[in-house]
């Protein structure tokens, strides 16, 4: 079988996005499409849209959205589709993510899948949470969108920043670390996991000996701060001139498996640092990596495709998509919007907790509701678990450790729950 890659893929929220975010959906929809009790309002065809928003060098991430939309499509249809009738994907409109949000609308989507970058999420919700069209982004990370006011109509299959935070904290206390020292980035994704970081670290029984923020370039006061609290290890949360960071904790004699890192930080450094300056440190990256099966079902679609980054997601998102329409037997947005907590195993708040065996494709679940049962869809991603804020309630991450030529290999699994919290 062709090589394909799997790499994080994790994307900035520029300041003018943070801004937005900070405005909390000022003109979005009001109430919680997710909790509403609906009537069927459906014109009886499915169709599902895209936005894909990923370009010049991040343009693989679009390839491969598209790939695995385009096979859960086929593999929906395959089993039936909707009420007998075959799921419809749009075409891709052009445009900035509002501008393709608008086209979908137009198009008479039921659901749309995307964006990639979460500063483009408030943009698209607008306008989709006004025409009640369901909004599920299977890369969205940043965690003021737990809070956006979409009227319920925003979900998301990957995990918020903040829910590495636990992980990472484990990972220092399985090192024998009874402290820590926190070095982050002096923007938002530093300071939210930072505080993540140190909530947690609090519940596990580790001290934080001392917190400390940089500029990218300007890592080594932090370092030095750092060095002052001969923490037993030190979590380093950062996106931009990680690499540099890695070199000031390192000139500060912190190095080696005392270094734990996060998502944003994660990289094969390789000869870009100096000799074992990583040795033993771990890194956390978000997902899990695909199967041989689904990367092979990926590659029949798209033969071409190099990376499988949000593949998995998106794969999910189409399905729960489809699943929430076929409890509710309508196509309707608002229908969708209503019935994706249940159909991916989450609860409801005020809702009686109901153990359903989890179903791992959509031909299984469908069977299950339509002879009566419940679906809990557990996919290509892991277990999803809606919350009331449209979050995934359970993460899973891959753990890597570097070797003394920096370069990690993949070395275990973790999870984490609660992760839009």
């Amino acid at each position: 079988m062709k090589s394909v890659t799997f790499r994080s893929s994790l994307l900035r929220v520029p300041a003018a996005a943070a801004l937005l975010l900070g405005l909390a959906g000022c003109g979005a929809a009001a109430g919680n499409a997710r909790l509403d009790s609906v009537e069927a309002s459906g014109d009886g065809t499915l169709r599902v849209g895209l936005i894909l928003d990923s370009t010049g060098a991040q343009d693989f991430l679009s390839d491969s959205q598209l790939a695995a939309a385009k096979l859960a499509v086929q593999e929906i249809n395959t089993s039936g589709g909707h009420k007998g009738k075959p799921v419809e994907l749009l075409p891709q409109p052009a445009g900035d993510s509002a501008a393709q949000a608008k086209e979908l609308a137009a198009a008479r989507a039921d659901v749309v899948i995307g964006p990639t970058d979460s500063s483009n999420a408030a943009s698209a919700i607008d306008v989709l949470a006004t025409a009640k069209i369901p909004l599920i982004s299977p890369a969205n990370s940043a965690a003021g969108l737990s809070k956006y006011k979409s009227g319920g109509y925003y979900f998301r299959t990957a995990s918020a920043d903040v829910a590495q935070a636990s992980v990472l904290v484990k990972l220092a206390k399985d090192g024998g670390a009874k402290n820590l020292a926190i070095v982050h980035q002096d923007t938002s994704y530093g300071k939210d996991v930072s505080a993540a970081v140190a909530s947690a670290a609090k519940g596990a029984g580790l001290e934080i000996t001392g917190t400390s923020a940089f500029e990218p370039g300007e890592a080594q006061q932090a370092a030095a701060s750092a060095k002052k609290g001969a923490p037993d290890a030190v979590v380093l949360i950062a996106r931009d001139d990680a690499q540099g960071a890695i070199a000031e904790l390192n000139n500060a004699g912190l190095s080696g498996s005392k270094v734990i890192l996060s998502d944003g930080a994660f990289s094969q450094y390789g000869s870009g640092l100096g000799s074992k300056a990583l040795d033993g440190a771990r890194a956390v990256v978000p997902g899990v990596f695909p199967s041989a099966d689904f990367q092979a079902r990926l590659l029949a679609v798209d033969p071409g495709l190099k990376d499988l980054s949000f593949a998995a997601e998106t794969y999910d998102a189409v399905t729960l998509a489809v699943l929430a329409a076929a409890a509710a037997d309508d196509d309707a947005g608002r229908s969708i919007a209503a019935n994706l907590i249940a159909v991916s195993g989450g609860v409801a708040p005020g809702a009686e907790a109901k153990q359903t065996a989890g179903c791992t494709s959509y031909k299984d679940c469908v069977s299950a509701l339509r002879t009566g049962g419940a679906a809990n869809y557990d996919g290509q991603s892991g277990p999803i678990a809606f919350d009331s804020s449209g979050d995934i309630t359970s993460a899973n991450f891959m753990v890597f450790t570097y070797g003394a030529d920096n370069r990690a290999k993949l070395s275990g699994r973790e999870s984490a729950g609660r992760t839009g919290r």
